[in-house]
């Protein structure tokens, strides 16, 4: 049996599998027209969900994205790993500023450098067309080169408004709103150029017709050449003989009476002896299990109950902790995650990372502060470094908030006391006594609601920060030998 569990083999060879796919380059158009609403949420973002799309329904291509406005930018050469590329997208910033204009002629330049080495190439524009009423040039370039354009048209005939940041439309220098349309010329350039032109729909259909044409008018390349090892396997010969062995050996069994009884004693003992912890695991694994599943469905309060039956450990404890923050009892975590003691640096990484963030949560920003300090000496995690900058930075306001209320509180000190003294004259022994109690009463109470509202402010704005916390991705602008002639600010 321990040679056959050793997969003894023979007959090893080697063999090589190729991949073939179609190379594709999608460009998107980030100008400020693609910010117009008649397309929901608007143009650009209907073209992120759109490059998604494509990147779940294709399955025998390999796609290389970029974006262009007056200028091209690269945000990942050729790949087949869609995975990581649809991090990318998701992670672009829709609302950076790029250079005003549509530079389809840039375009095409990084296009080919992308492509030089495949016989191939094939762009997707998805795109409202810009405003170009010519494109000879970007004709005569894709044709020199070999470049195959196609075109998925995102915009309406009727046109849209460009609606900005701060909630206005665009408008022209004589303050009539801007209406951006889709430019039928962008047809031309597809057509002349053996490519395909096609209007959006809501569904994959047009997705599916794009892809479909580029796939019957391309070759497939050579991406990636995989060597695999096979053999024989002869395990089951040992397997065999030891089945064998095992049957002489049980047929033999009748013999030996006088070890029946030892063998049923220490059999009926191993079975019954231990039934009690083997219970005992099958019910901590089941606990366990209801409470990682609770904690997912994000049930904290029934995920706290669930980890508070388990005998306390370090991984018990980092879960029953995390469970309280989750129900915002933020002092009774921090008081867990403060005893937690381990020896693996990656939990105790994770410990003070969150004990910073409950602190954080508390108002604590100083404990908050340490926590962090102490999780970067054993990992360099970013997104530790942002918060640490950021509750660094509600520190300081918070002590500067501070300083301005010791102020305020000595001119409200000062001018309670000229009134004292101006009423003086005029007032009883008790009634002053009175005034004076009342007066501090007041000023108490105003303080203990200032120093609130500060607090629930200061969290407030924290939370805020944290959440627009993205991390772009990377975009390399690329050269071009045309610049956009187009002068408008869209």
């Amino acid at each position: 049996m321990i040679i056959a569990l050793a997969r003894p083999v023979t007959n090893e060879k080697i063999n090589n599998s190729e991949t073939s796919l179609t190379p594709i380059i999608i460009a998107i158009d980030v100008s400020k027209s693609m910010k117009a609403v008649d397309l929901f949420p608007n143009r650009l973002e209907f073209a992120k969900q759109k490059l998604l799309n494509i990147l779940d329904n294709s399955k025998t291509e390999a796609i290389g994205v970029i974006l262009f406005a007056k200028s091209s930018f690269l945000l990942s050469p050729v790949t087949e790993d869609f995975n990581s590329l649809k991090i990318l997208i998701k992670n672009l910033d829709t609302g950076i500023n790029f250079d005003n204009g549509t530079n389809i002629y840039s375009t095409l330049e990084t296009t080919n450098k992308l492509l030089k080495n495949y016989s191939n190439k094939n762009l997707l524009l998805l795109t409202d067309g810009g405003d170009k009423e010519n494109f000879d040039e970007e004709i005569n370039f894709a044709n020199k080169n070999d470049i195959k354009i196609y075109t998925l048209a995102l915009a309406t005939s009727n046109g849209s408004a460009i609606k900005e940041e701060n909630g206005n439309y665009l408008t022209t220098k004589d303050g009539k709103i801007v209406n951006v349309k889709l430019n039928s010329k962008i047809k031309d350039l597809s057509l002349k150029t053996d490519g395909g032109y096609i209007e959006y729909s809501l569904d994959n259909k047009d997705i599916e017709q794009i892809l479909d044409d580029i796939n019957s008018k391309s070759n497939k390349e050579k991406f990636e050449e995989r060597k695999y090892k096979t053999y024989t396997e002869l395990f089951y010969y040992p397997l065999t003989i030891a089945i064998f062995l095992l049957l002489i050996a049980f047929s033999s069994m009748p013999t030996l009476k006088r070890t029946k009884l030892p063998i049923f004693i220490l059999f009926f003992s191993f079975n019954f002896t231990n039934s009690q912890l083997i219970a005992s695991s099958i019910f901590d694994f089941k606990t366990i299990k209801e409470a990682n599943k609770a904690y997912e469905n994000q049930d904290y309060n029934k995920a706290l109950k669930e980890f508070e039956k388990l005998d306390s450990n370090e991984f018990r404890d980092y879960n029953l902790a995390n469970s309280l923050y989750k129900e915002n009892k933020f002092k009774e975590a921090i008081d867990i995650y403060k005893n937690i003691k381990t020896s693996s640096n990656d939990l105790e990484f994770k410990k003070l990372h969150n004990l910073g963030n409950a602190y954080a949560k508390n108002s604590d920003f100083q404990n908050a502060v340490d926590s962090y300090e102490k999780a970067l000496k054993l990992k360099n995690d970013s997104t530790t470094k942002e918060n640490l900058q950021l509750v660094k930075k509600l520190l300081d306001n918070k002590k500067d908030d501070n300083k301005n209320q010791n102020k305020q509180d000595e001119q409200k000190n000062n001018k309670e006391n000229q009134k004292q003294e101006e009423n003086k004259e005029d007032s009883s022994p008790k009634d002053e006594n009175k005034t004076k109690k009342q007066n501090q009463k007041n000023l108490k109470n105003e303080q203990l609601e200032q120093k609130e509202e500060i607090s629930n402010f200061e969290e407030e704005k924290w939370l805020k920060e944290l959440e627009n916390q993205k991390t772009n991705s990377m975009l390399k602008k690329m050269e071009s030998s045309k610049e956009d002639s187009i002068s408008n600010p869209w």
